[in-house]
């Protein structure tokens, strides 16, 4: 992850230093392979705030779906037979278990949800 940002980082400051150089922002965006306005958003950050404005910032997240009261009811089904609330088998998996917590709670989770906070739980 932390290669990632400094790829993105190195990329945009690229971008940056043709176009003050006296390369064309159309150009520069095609063979860097970016939005024009991508481009002029980076060379206007860099003017204002330095290599700061280079950084990516922070995007708002979807919240959680979980809340307090859905993760108790995720807890209290794992600690049911899987076959009491649906399940095909005795073991259950979390695509039943996401559908299982849904039609008690109300609330639409995911399998990946479910999957990342059992993971989450056993840490």
């Amino acid at each position: 992850m932390k290669q990632a940002k400094k790829t993105r980082v190195f990329r945009h400051a690229q971008a940056v230093r043709q176009v003050v150089s006296g390369h064309p922002v159309k150009a520069t965006a095609d063979t860097l392979h970016c939005t024009n306005s991508a481009l002029r958003k980076w060379v206007k950050r860099f003017a204002r705030e330095g290599t700061q404005g280079l950084l990516d910032r922070p995007r708002p997240a979807r919240p959680p779906t979980l809340t307090e009261e859905v993760e108790a009811c995720l807890y209290h089904l794992l600690e049911q037979d899987p076959l009491a609330h649906g399940a095909r088998s005795s073991q259950g998996n979390c695509r039943e278990l996401s559908q299982a917590v849904s039609e008690q709670t109300g609330v639409p989770v995911g399998p990946e949800r479910v999957r990342v906070a059992l993971k989450n739980r056993a840490k």
